[in-house]
């Protein structure tokens, strides 16, 4: 164990302090309300500052779980990860369970902490489950890559099929576990989102695909809605990532959720199936669809992945008559986009950032940015920040051709999404969680 250790490195860099003003809670993955990770804040001037590095904090194993902070505590999860000896290795592999480009371990230690926001001080660190022989991951995932929830006082730690955990947020007392079993064939990916205290999980594994809602309080599940068949048969090109986007349509809440070949419409509160749309042969969907210009759009995943825009006010199959547009270039495969007006932005996985209009699907610009992205990017106002797997952070101005206006290099791998509340900035890399405030913003 290393937090002593962390501690004190932590207390001894934390000089300025945050303001009094209670921050902006960002209870789940991509903000506030879930859509986009559009902030309300100000962006420290310079990331190469060492007063607006306001502390770091280590954090042992590995995971992609973003910060979420609600009540100035900062939650996320982790995995220790314990390797296999060479001959445990070879006998996986004779077996025929390790695939091609994967990562493998001899066992998992699943935890949950919870960090003071002011000063950086781990407050609980929970073990959660010790999980043995845990199948093979891709080596861009980790075991703990889905991003907790935060509803109603509680925590939702969420491993995929390696099981979900509600904690209580002032404690960290662990209420209920439950565990929803499917073959992800990569790991986990899909965060948790809460909608009137029912918790959609998507179950989009190489074996079976369906949505599941949790009830808050008991874990019980509430309900469970199978995907709609595919035209593949196999289940590598079956299997999903992304996270439910909940908006209302017309004054009736959907639950927006893309999986292989289909973007699905769901009513939250009861699962039934609202609308389905066909976009096409992709697997593997990540990214979260998004609303601009009236329109739903998602990113179809790999083979060849494009965005694909649906009209959101049909019923049942409306693939020939609620499809708007296609637009092939700029589509990730992992970062979601993010809306500004009438506009989307976003960074693919080989760094090119290309702004689309909403409303025609019209590429309106391309720019060069290099370097390869998982973590979505942060819209603040007219600024984007993209943070790359190599560890640079880019700051772009969106004008009319939107431009690069910072660019800062960290020692560290960047895959999580970064957080911004006020204007405090979290950054989770491959090894610990910085927190840096603007020079205004500290006393």
């Amino acid at each position: 164990m290393k937090l002593g250790c962390a501690f004190a490195c932590t207390l001894l860099i934390a000089v300025p302090t945050l303001a009094a003003d209670p921050p902006i809670e960002w209870p789940q993955f991509r903000g506030p309300d879930g859509t986009n990770s559009v902030a309300t804040g100000q962006l420290p001037e310079r990331l190469d500052d060492p007063q607006q590095l306001l502390w770091r904090t280590p954090i042992e194993g590995k995971g992609w779980s973003s910060p979420v902070v609600v009540d100035g505590r900062i939650w996320l999860t982790t995995a220790l990860t314990h390797e296999l000896t060479t001959e445990q290795l070879a006998e996986r592999v004779a077996r025929g369970e390790i695939r091609d480009i994967q990562t493998v371990a001899e066992s998992i230690d699943l935890r949950a902490l919870c960090i003071n926001l002011e000063t950086g001080a781990v407050l609980h660190e929970i073990p959660l489950r010790t999980t043995d022989a845990p199948q093979p991951i891709n080596p861009l995932n980790s075991y703990a890559s889905p991003t907790c929830c935060v509803a109603d006082g509680r925590v939702i730690c969420h491993f995929g099929s390696y099981g979900t955990w509600c904690l209580d947020a002032k404690t960290g007392e662990r209420l209920w576990e439950v565990r929803l079993a499917i073959d992800h064939g990569v790991g986990p990916g899909s965060s948790p989102v809460n909608f009137e205290n029912l918790l959609l999980l998507v179950c989009d594994g190489m074996d079976q695909q369906y949505i599941a809602a949790v009830d808050l309080k008991s874990g019980l599940i509430a309900w469970q809605t199978k995907r709609p068949p595919m035209r593949s048969t196999d289940g590598d090109t079956q299997k999903a990532f992304s996270t439910p986007l909940i908006l209302q349509i017309q004054g009736v809440p959907q639950a927006i959720i893309p999986g292989a070949q289909w973007l699905v419409a769901y009513d939250p509160r009861t699962g039934q199936e609202l609308w389905r749309a066909d976009g096409g042969d992709g697997y593997s969907t990540t990214p979260m669809a998004c609303y601009v210009a009236g329109l739903m759009v998602f990113s179809t995943g790999f083979n060849t992945p494009e965005f694909v825009a649906v009209d959101p006010t049909g019923l049942g199959d409306v693939s020939s008559s609620h499809i708007r547009w296609r637009q092939p270039r700029g589509a990730p495969t992992m970062a979601s986009p993010v809306v500004h007006g009438d506009r989307m932005y976003s960074i693919s996985d080989r760094g090119i950032f290309t702004t689309i209009d909403g409303a025609t699907g019209e590429e309106l610009s391309q720019l060069r940015i290099g370097g390869n992205f998982s973590a979505s990017p942060l819209l603040v106002g007219n600024r984007v920040m993209l943070c790359s797997r190599e560890g640079r952070v880019t700051i772009i101005e969106l004008k009319e051709r939107p431009e690069v206006v910072a660019q800062y290099d960290l020692d560290a791998q960047l895959m999580a999404s970064p957080v911004l509340l006020g204007d405090c900035l979290l950054l989770r890399s491959d090894r610990e969680l910085l927190c840096y405030r603007s020079r205004s913003g500290v006393e």
